[in-house]
């Protein structure tokens, strides 16, 4: 009993095998939110609608996914994380295969938001960032980063691989081909993620340690305020990033260097921001989480206030690769922010719910900046509109880390 102890220890030789399974869980639990995309022009033809109408089953999966970040986090937050990933790994293989047999697209889009999104790939980001966060201490910063980054890792993989299927066997039997990998593959990685995190066991109720009595008043604040300004800051950092990543291509359209050198333009963004992320895990582990958000957001801003003033190709470039390597660790930074400050037992429903917002910040920044062009006639003002939202983040990133340090300082006896 004393060696399993030891051996499933905080920062152990477990922790780092179950954070490489974690890794492959997340690349292949991922899938989903990228495959559709891929899938759009098939399923468009097949079924005869516009454009806007084929994009639903994404903007549904989307949805899907941020709320089942919350539901399936509050879920591994009681059982553990291998129970809501067995049920993600069985949805998301139903999903697949009804997406496969979708008479119309609505019934696509419904399987899309509820199979796929919610109970597939939202059992397989938000618990396991939580997760990680839990099996380590010296090294959190960096777990967390190699975790999220599967993420993104899902989406350098899986297009080429799908759209190599799609062209040879259709879209149809593609999603079966991938209903039985993934489901299959989730369901055996999954079983190797038994063991719960030794973090939990130090918070159990009858012994309550001094770390876990401080979670209680994160910054001084109430859990609800504290999660509250949270949700905000994901929120609005996510409405300044999605300024770039979802409007670059017609930014460069617009500008006359054509789409294919704004699709390049955000494949050298999206690459700088694997990097980001380990980087950014790296420098959490020596400042903490809070600091680590305040310094991405700011080096954000700088890198939007230099889409400003260059509209030429190779700045362009430059700027957008300096984007990706400064937004990059801004997600997985509030993961560990939540482990820091509150109750390690409510991780998963915490940063599942944290999560959502930054989603719902992506959704939103999409739409507003293309609104704002609309208004506008021009990106210049959907820039300046991403860096307000940007320095509404900095503003509550600075002041929560200004709490937590007074929170350290000991009061005067009275």
């Amino acid at each position: 009993m004393h060696n399993t102890t030891r051996a499933h220890a905080v920062d152990s030789r477990h922790a780092w095998l179950a954070l490489a399974v974690t890794l492959l869980l997340m690349t292949v639990g991922s899938s989903g939110m990228y495959v559709v995309s891929v899938m759009l022009p098939a399923v468009q033809a097949e079924f005869g609608i516009s454009r806007s109408d084929a994009s639903l089953p994404y903007t549904l999966l989307m949805i899907g996914f941020g709320v089942g970040g919350v539901v399936m986090g509050r879920m591994a937050d009681r059982v553990g994380v291998m129970w809501p990933l067995l049920l993600g790994a069985a949805s998301l293989g139903l999903g697949y295969l009804a997406s496969a047999l979708s008479g119309s697209i609505l019934v696509f889009a419904i399987v899309q938001g509820l199979l796929v999104g919610l109970l597939g790939s939202g059992a397989a980001f938000a618990p396991l960032v939580a997760d990680t966060s839990l099996w380590f201490e010296k090294r959190r910063g960096l777990a967390v980063a190699i975790c999220a980054s599967g993420n993104y890792l899902a989406g350098t993989v899986w297009p080429p691989v799908v759209q190599h299927f799609v062209a040879s066997v259709g879209w149809r039997q593609t999603y079966r081909g991938m209903a039985l990998f993934c489901s299959v593959t989730m369901a055996a990685l999954a079983l190797l993620l038994r063991a719960r995190p030794p973090a939990l066991q130090a918070a159990a109720p009858g012994n309550p340690t001094p770390a876990v009595m401080a979670s209680l008043r994160p910054f001084g604040l109430s859990l609800g305020m504290a999660q509250g300004l949270l949700c905000v800051a994901g929120t609005a950092c996510c409405v300044a990033m999605a300024m770039p990543q979802v409007h670059i291509v017609a930014y460069c359209t617009d500008l006359g260097f054509g789409a294919a050198r704004g699709a390049q333009m955000l494949s050298v963004m999206l690459g700088f921001g694997i990097a980001s992320r380990l980087i950014s895990g790296a420098i959490c582990d020596r400042i903490g989480g809070l600091r680590t958000l305040l310094l991405g957001s700011a080096l954000q801003c700088v890198a939007l206030l230099l889409f400003l003033p260059f509209d030429d190709l190779v700045p362009l470039f430059v700027v957008s690769a300096l984007f990706g390597l400064f937004q990059g660790g801004l997600v997985p930074s509030y993961a560990i922010i939540v482990r820091e400050h509150f109750p390690p037992a409510e991780a998963g429903a915490r940063v599942g719910t944290v999560l959502m917002c930054t989603l719902m910040g992506m959704a939103l920044g999409g739409w507003m900046s293309g609104k704002v062009f609309d208004l506008t006639g021009s990106y210049r003002a959907a820039f300046l509109n991403g860096i307000a939202w940007n320095l509404l983040n900095m503003s509550i990133a600075a002041a929560l880390l200004l709490r937590a340090r007074r929170a350290l300082v000991p009061q005067p006896a009275r």
